[in-house]
């Protein structure tokens, strides 16, 4: 019966680093202005918000990727800061500003655990 607990509590804590290496993942490459690096955790459909444009739903992942890059390449995108970021079951969020040459946006990303893996489900930036 230990061995079971043993095992169980090592799988978990496995499972958490590989959570947290993904959020890690996914701040970092927002720090560097890197859009590829993010949308690689894109889940197959997302939401995308960005300033000055309507709300797109359901965008598939890889034209959510060009557009987020394009967007990253227009502004400049140069920096991040994280402000939040929780957990409630499986879904999470990350909050923070995000900055540019010439102004900070707010964003927020939600994602989704799925199978160990953390998915962004919604990118909103104003």
């Amino acid at each position: 019966m230990k061995k079971i607990f043993l095992l169980a509590g090592l799988g978990w804590l496995l499972m958490s680093f590989t959570i947290q290496n993904d959020t890690e993942d996914i701040i970092n490459s927002l720090k560097i202005g890197n859009a590829k690096a993010v949308s690689a955790y894109f889940d197959g459909y997302i939401d995308l918000t960005l300033p000055g444009k309507e709300d797109i739903k359901n965008i598939g992942k890889n034209q959510a990727g060009i557009t987020l890059k394009s967007f990253f390449d227009e502004t400049g995108v140069n920096g991040f800061e994280l402000t939040s970021q929780r957990e409630s079951g499986t879904t999470m969020y990350i909050a923070g500003k995000l900055q540019t040459k010439s102004k900070a946006y707010n964003i927020t990303i939600l994602l989704k655990n799925r199978e160990g893996k953390h998915q962004i489900i919604s990118v909103r930036i104003n």
